[in-house]
């Protein structure tokens, strides 16, 4: 059970990091770099036995490490935005709720069956989408503050079903770690190809805050991951279980942390959307 505390406490963390870097003026892109970097170090140095990249470079996940890397900093950049322009809650939900685009892929590929709660936890998980996105002013929707926590829905089911994909298909146990450090050192390196693209334009300059923020950003974004594999491994709880307690954990944690820390307004309709989440998340998972 600690290792899932731990969980939820590092990813609920990403959320107000990002918050964090609106608020002292920290350049998202450039801290999302550096933070990857941090977490390809981090996992490189937990790692199980050696590491050899030409080893690594024959593995049949290799392609897939590096095309997902690429993906993992665009949607953690559609994260980012989320938090700061929807607001802390929202971009959690957003994230959370793409649980059932893996639901969906399984069914596809594995000819897993959904059971008819599953179906309509799926439908209630867009609804929740929806809903806590709504501003209070009228019942108004601004384009930015709906398809932002669209792109992150879809952004983070992809990553799951492609996640899932690799480790069914593809990864050893043991191969994990570095499998997960191969993802955020090619995310780190597609970071660092665009902002080269935009050096071509705009020179730039050295910022300690954002090499400050990518730090503060990298060990949790690490850890979120490290610690919900220990609670799966070590659990006494099904995997099932432990996915839901983690996802509505962190759904409830972050609303709370955006209400206090931030002072978020929520109106009625949002939080029906953040009930809609918790009831979707136990239906898809649990049923």
């Amino acid at each position: 059970m600690l290792y899932l505390v731990l969980s939820v406490l590092c990813t609920s963390l990403i959320f107000v990091i990002f918050k964090l870097f609106d608020t002292y003026k920290v350049q998202t892109l450039y801290a999302i770099v550096v933070n990857y970097v941090v977490a390809c170090t981090v996992g490189l140095l937990l790692s199980e036995g050696s590491f050899n990249i030409y080893e690594t470079m024959e593995k049949s996940w290799f392609p897939g490490a590096i095309a997902l890397g690429m993906f993992f900093i665009l949607v953690f950049n559609l994260m980012a935005k989320t938090s700061q322009v929807a607001g802390v809650s929202v971009a959690s939900v957003a994230t959370k709720m793409s649980l059932v685009i893996p639901v969906v892929f399984g069914v596809i590929l594995y000819q897993e069956r959904l059971s008819g709660l599953q179906i309509v936890g799926i439908f209630l998980a867009l609804a929740a989408v929806y809903f806590a996105s709504m501003k209070e002013k009228g019942a108004s929707l601004s384009k930015k503050s709906l398809i932002l926590p669209l792109l992150v829905f879809l952004g983070s089911g992809i990553i799951d079903a492609s996640i899932k994909y690799f480790e069914a298909s593809h990864l050893k146990p043991e191969e994990v770690s570095i499998f997960s450090a191969m993802l955020f050192g090619f995310a780190a390196i597609s970071g660092f190809c665009f902002i080269g693209i935009k050096a071509v334009k705009k020179p730039l300059k050295a910022n300690f805050k954002n090499v400050l923020g990518g730090i503060f950003l990298g060990v949790p974004n690490y850890f979120s991951i490290f610690f919900l594999l220990k609670a799966l491994q070590h659990g006494k709880l099904d995997s099932a279980a432990i996915f839901t307690l983690n996802n509505v954990a962190i759904v409830m944690l972050t609303t709370l942390l955006g209400i206090i820390l931030f002072k978020e307004r929520m109106s009625p309709k949002n939080w029906g959307g953040i009930a809609l989440a918790v009831v979707s998340i136990v239906l898809v998972a649990l049923f």
